[in-house]
Protein backbone atom coordinates (compact mmCIF):
# COMPACT_ATOMS: atom_id res chain seq x y z
CA UNK A 1 0.00 0.00 0.00
CA UNK A 2 1.45 3.38 -1.03
CA UNK A 3 2.09 5.99 1.64
CA UNK A 4 1.11 9.55 0.78
CA UNK A 5 3.50 12.33 1.67
CA UNK A 6 6.60 14.21 0.62
CA UNK A 7 10.01 12.77 -0.14
CA UNK A 8 12.98 14.16 1.75
CA UNK A 9 13.99 16.05 -1.40
CA UNK A 10 10.56 17.66 -1.67
CA UNK A 11 10.71 18.66 1.99
CA UNK A 12 14.13 20.21 1.39
CA UNK A 13 12.74 22.27 -1.50
CA UNK A 14 9.77 23.46 0.59
CA UNK A 15 12.03 24.65 3.42
CA UNK A 16 15.03 25.92 1.47
CA UNK A 17 13.63 29.38 0.81
CA UNK A 18 13.15 30.11 4.52
CA UNK A 19 16.11 28.14 5.87
CA UNK A 20 19.14 28.49 3.62
CA UNK A 21 21.26 26.13 5.72
CA UNK A 22 18.82 23.23 5.59
CA UNK A 23 20.21 20.07 4.02
CA UNK A 24 19.23 16.44 3.66
CA UNK A 25 21.93 15.50 6.16
CA UNK A 26 20.46 17.94 8.71
CA UNK A 27 16.97 16.51 8.27
CA UNK A 28 18.40 13.04 8.78
CA UNK A 29 20.27 14.27 11.85
CA UNK A 30 17.07 15.65 13.40
CA UNK A 31 15.39 12.32 12.72
CA UNK A 32 18.27 10.44 14.34
CA UNK A 33 17.80 12.67 17.40
CA UNK A 34 14.15 11.62 17.59
CA UNK A 35 12.71 15.07 16.89
CA UNK A 36 10.84 13.97 13.76
CA UNK A 37 9.53 10.54 12.82
CA UNK A 38 8.48 10.38 9.14
CA UNK A 39 6.73 7.29 7.82
CA UNK A 40 8.63 4.78 5.70
CA UNK A 41 7.57 3.04 2.51
CA UNK A 42 8.02 -0.69 2.10
CA UNK A 43 11.25 0.10 0.28
CA UNK A 44 12.49 2.15 3.24
CA UNK A 45 12.07 5.63 1.74
CA UNK A 46 10.97 8.44 4.04
CA UNK A 47 7.56 10.02 3.54
CA UNK A 48 6.88 13.29 5.35
CA UNK A 49 3.40 14.56 6.17
CA UNK A 50 2.33 18.22 6.45
CA UNK A 51 2.64 17.85 10.22
CA UNK A 52 6.22 16.62 9.81
CA UNK A 53 7.04 19.69 7.74
CA UNK A 54 5.44 22.00 10.32
CA UNK A 55 7.42 20.26 13.02
CA UNK A 56 10.62 20.81 11.06
CA UNK A 57 9.76 24.49 10.64
CA UNK A 58 9.32 24.81 14.39
CA UNK A 59 12.67 23.12 15.08
CA UNK A 60 14.57 25.15 12.49
CA UNK A 61 13.01 28.42 13.65
CA UNK A 62 13.86 27.66 17.28
CA UNK A 63 17.46 26.96 16.26
CA UNK A 64 17.94 29.89 13.88
CA UNK A 65 16.03 32.67 15.63
CA UNK A 66 16.31 31.62 19.27
CA UNK A 67 19.45 29.45 19.28
CA UNK A 68 17.78 26.86 21.45
CA UNK A 69 19.64 23.59 22.06
CA UNK A 70 17.96 20.42 20.82
CA UNK A 71 17.37 19.30 24.41
CA UNK A 72 15.08 22.29 25.02
CA UNK A 73 13.36 21.91 21.65
CA UNK A 74 12.75 18.22 22.38
CA UNK A 75 11.14 19.12 25.73
CA UNK A 76 8.83 21.62 24.02
CA UNK A 77 7.84 19.08 21.38
CA UNK A 78 7.16 16.46 24.04
CA UNK A 79 4.79 18.90 25.77
CA UNK A 80 2.94 19.44 22.49
CA UNK A 81 2.83 15.69 21.80
CA UNK A 82 1.35 15.06 25.24
CA UNK A 83 -1.43 17.58 24.60
CA UNK A 84 -0.14 20.36 26.85
CA UNK A 85 -1.51 23.15 24.65
CA UNK A 86 -4.85 24.93 24.53
CA UNK A 87 -4.52 26.13 20.96
CA UNK A 88 -5.93 23.93 18.21
CA UNK A 89 -3.81 23.04 15.20
CA UNK A 90 -3.98 25.42 12.29
CA UNK A 91 -2.70 25.47 8.76
CA UNK A 92 0.02 27.74 7.41
CA UNK A 93 2.25 27.60 10.47
CA UNK A 94 5.51 29.52 10.15
CA UNK A 95 7.77 27.82 12.61
CA UNK A 96 5.54 27.71 15.67
CA UNK A 97 3.58 24.64 16.66
CA UNK A 98 0.07 25.03 18.11
CA UNK A 99 0.15 27.07 21.30
CA UNK A 100 3.94 27.26 21.37
CA UNK A 101 6.38 30.12 20.98
CA UNK A 102 10.11 29.38 21.28
CA UNK A 103 11.55 31.25 24.27
CA UNK A 104 14.81 33.12 24.26
CA UNK A 105 17.85 30.89 24.82
CA UNK A 106 18.67 33.03 27.84
CA UNK A 107 15.28 32.14 29.32
CA UNK A 108 16.13 28.44 29.27
CA UNK A 109 19.89 28.47 29.79
CA UNK A 110 19.94 30.94 32.67
CA UNK A 111 17.67 30.74 35.66
CA UNK A 112 15.66 33.71 36.80
CA UNK A 113 15.38 35.38 33.39
CA UNK A 114 12.11 37.23 32.82
CA UNK A 115 10.02 36.33 29.77
CA UNK A 116 10.48 39.61 27.93
CA UNK A 117 11.68 38.18 24.59
CA UNK A 118 14.66 40.54 24.39
CA UNK A 119 17.35 39.67 21.89
CA UNK A 120 20.75 38.48 23.10
CA UNK A 121 22.28 41.82 22.10
CA UNK A 122 19.87 43.63 24.45
CA UNK A 123 20.72 41.50 27.46
CA UNK A 124 22.76 43.08 30.27
CA UNK A 125 26.44 42.21 29.97
CA UNK A 126 26.53 40.94 33.54
CA UNK A 127 23.57 39.52 35.40
CA UNK A 128 25.27 37.65 38.21
CA UNK A 129 24.76 34.22 36.67
CA UNK A 130 26.92 31.85 34.65
CA UNK A 131 25.54 30.50 31.36
CA UNK A 132 24.98 26.77 31.55
CA UNK A 133 27.31 24.62 29.45
CA UNK A 134 24.92 22.16 27.90
CA UNK A 135 25.41 22.14 24.14
CA UNK A 136 27.59 19.51 22.49
CA UNK A 137 29.97 20.12 19.60
CA UNK A 138 27.73 18.42 17.03
CA UNK A 139 24.61 20.20 18.26
CA UNK A 140 26.47 23.52 18.33
CA UNK A 141 27.42 23.13 14.66
CA UNK A 142 23.86 22.15 13.73
CA UNK A 143 22.35 25.02 15.70
CA UNK A 144 24.68 27.80 14.54
CA UNK A 145 25.16 26.69 10.93
CA UNK A 146 28.94 26.85 11.36
CA UNK A 147 31.07 24.12 9.84
CA UNK A 148 33.00 21.90 12.29
CA UNK A 149 36.30 23.29 10.94
CA UNK A 150 35.05 26.84 11.54
CA UNK A 151 34.06 26.04 15.12
CA UNK A 152 37.44 24.43 15.78
CA UNK A 153 39.23 27.46 14.32
CA UNK A 154 37.16 29.90 16.38
CA UNK A 155 38.06 27.92 19.48
CA UNK A 156 41.71 27.86 18.50
CA UNK A 157 41.79 31.65 18.18
CA UNK A 158 39.99 32.13 21.50
CA UNK A 159 36.73 33.43 20.04
CA UNK A 160 34.72 30.50 21.42
CA UNK A 161 35.32 29.09 24.87
CA UNK A 162 34.08 25.51 24.48
CA UNK A 163 36.30 23.19 26.49
CA UNK A 164 37.94 20.18 24.86
CA UNK A 165 37.99 19.16 21.21
CA UNK A 166 34.96 17.62 19.50
CA UNK A 167 33.67 16.71 22.95
CA UNK A 168 33.41 20.40 23.83
CA UNK A 169 30.41 21.88 25.61
CA UNK A 170 29.21 25.35 24.69
CA UNK A 171 27.08 27.86 26.59
CA UNK A 172 24.68 30.70 25.77
CA UNK A 173 27.51 33.21 25.46
CA UNK A 174 29.16 30.99 22.86
CA UNK A 175 25.90 30.91 20.91
CA UNK A 176 25.78 34.71 20.85
CA UNK A 177 29.41 34.93 19.76
CA UNK A 178 28.85 32.28 17.07
CA UNK A 179 25.90 34.23 15.67
CA UNK A 180 28.08 37.29 15.07
CA UNK A 181 31.07 35.25 13.89
CA UNK A 182 28.98 33.32 11.38
CA UNK A 183 27.70 36.55 9.82
CA UNK A 184 31.24 37.88 9.43
CA UNK A 185 32.47 34.59 8.00
CA UNK A 186 29.63 34.50 5.48
CA UNK A 187 30.70 37.97 4.33
CA UNK A 188 34.19 36.77 3.48
CA UNK A 189 36.21 36.95 6.68
CA UNK A 190 37.96 33.88 8.06
CA UNK A 191 38.16 32.71 11.69
CA UNK A 192 41.81 33.79 11.84
CA UNK A 193 40.75 37.35 11.03
CA UNK A 194 38.49 37.40 14.08
CA UNK A 195 41.25 36.74 16.59
CA UNK A 196 41.95 40.48 16.66
CA UNK A 197 38.62 40.88 18.47
CA UNK A 198 39.83 38.52 21.15
CA UNK A 199 42.97 40.66 21.42
CA UNK A 200 40.83 43.79 21.75
CA UNK A 201 38.86 42.16 24.56
CA UNK A 202 42.02 41.09 26.39
CA UNK A 203 43.36 44.63 26.25
CA UNK A 204 40.09 46.11 27.46
CA UNK A 205 39.91 43.62 30.29
CA UNK A 206 43.42 44.61 31.40
CA UNK A 207 42.27 48.22 31.64
CA UNK A 208 39.02 47.34 33.38
CA UNK A 209 40.76 45.11 35.92
CA UNK A 210 42.95 48.00 37.02
CA UNK A 211 39.81 50.00 37.79
CA UNK A 212 37.77 47.36 39.58
CA UNK A 213 40.46 45.32 41.33
CA UNK A 214 40.26 47.41 44.54
CA UNK A 215 36.52 46.68 44.74
CA UNK A 216 36.95 42.98 43.90
CA UNK A 217 39.45 42.60 46.73
CA UNK A 218 36.79 43.58 49.22
CA UNK A 219 34.79 40.66 50.56
CA UNK A 220 31.47 42.38 51.13
CA UNK A 221 28.69 41.74 48.54
CA UNK A 222 27.98 45.45 48.01
CA UNK A 223 31.55 46.03 46.76
CA UNK A 224 31.16 43.23 44.24
CA UNK A 225 27.83 44.66 43.08
CA UNK A 226 29.52 48.03 42.59
CA UNK A 227 32.29 46.33 40.61
CA UNK A 228 29.69 44.63 38.41
CA UNK A 229 27.89 47.93 37.78
CA UNK A 230 31.18 49.64 36.96
CA UNK A 231 32.14 46.92 34.50
CA UNK A 232 28.70 47.20 32.91
CA UNK A 233 29.13 50.95 32.47
CA UNK A 234 32.64 50.57 31.09
CA UNK A 235 31.57 47.90 28.59
CA UNK A 236 28.67 50.03 27.33
CA UNK A 237 30.85 53.13 27.03
CA UNK A 238 33.62 51.35 25.12
CA UNK A 239 31.05 49.82 22.76
CA UNK A 240 29.67 53.28 21.99
CA UNK A 241 33.18 54.67 21.52
CA UNK A 242 34.23 51.89 19.14
CA UNK A 243 31.07 52.26 17.09
CA UNK A 244 31.43 56.04 16.84
CA UNK A 245 35.08 55.80 15.74
CA UNK A 246 34.24 53.05 13.23
CA UNK A 247 31.32 55.00 11.75
CA UNK A 248 33.56 58.04 11.30
CA UNK A 249 36.20 55.90 9.55
CA UNK A 250 33.58 54.31 7.29
CA UNK A 251 32.18 57.71 6.31
CA UNK A 252 35.69 58.91 5.50
CA UNK A 253 36.34 55.83 3.38
CA UNK A 254 33.05 56.08 1.48
CA UNK A 255 33.50 59.76 0.73
CA UNK A 256 37.15 59.42 -0.21
CA UNK A 257 38.33 61.49 2.72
Amino acid sequence: MAIDGFTIGEVLNRLKQDFEDISISKIRFLESEGLISPDRTESGYRKFSDDDVDRLRFILTAQRDHYLPLKVIREQLERVDSGQTDTPASNGMTGVLPGMEPPSPFETLRSGESDDRRSADDQPFLDGSTPASSISFVEFCETTGLQPAEVRALKEFGILSGKGNDAALFDADDLTVARAARELIRHGLEPRHLRMYRQFVDREMSLFEQLVTPLMRQRNPEARRRASRQLETLASATNRLKRAVLVRALRSHLHGG
